[in-house]
């Protein structure tokens, strides 16, 4: 699988830094893993399967890397979490009390007064790596995260 850059997340501010999380062939698509970030903090990371390329017919999906500890619950659960979309958006839901949060800007959708932080992600040389640093989404101008594939 080729990795693409034609879809790259947004870059942390200049004082964060990139964590190695796993290699990209490691990472399976609807599953999630959870990260220790160097700040102590937790990320999860998720590979969704995208769809189809409509000029080359070549499966493609995509990276979101959000904080790991569910709102809710207070729990370090969110990277067991359950993926999905709602008409279009893709969601992760929490295992526990099951509030669903956009994959792309960390929004409840249950309920738009809570949000996961959302961090850069990328890979380098097939190996998935996340950003310290939080920012307002991990998306390209299209909202989408990082393209894999």
């Amino acid at each position: 699988m080729s990795v693409t850059d034609d879809f790259p997340a947004k870059e942390p501010t200049p004082a964060a830094t990139w964590t190695v999380v796993c290699p990209l062939d490691r990472l399976l698509p609807g599953l999630g893993v959870a990260a220790l970030l160097p700040d102590g903090g937790q990320v999860a990371v998720f590979r969704v399967s995208a769809g189809t390329d409509s000029t080359s017919g070549d499966r493609f999906d995509r990276l979101y890397a959000v904080g790991n500890i569910d709102p809710y619950a207070r729990a370090a659960v969110m990277s067991r979490g359950i993926i999905g979309d709602r008409a279009g958006e893709p969601t992760i839901a929490s295992p526990l009390l099951k509030q669903v949060f956009s994959l792309r800007n960390g929004r409840c959708l249950d309920d738009d007064r809570v949000a996961l932080p959302v961090h850069p992600v990328r890979v380098v040389d097939g190996v998935v790596q996340v950003g310290s640093a939080v920012t307002d989404a991990v998306v390209d101008d299209r909202g989408d995260g990082a393209r894999v594939g």
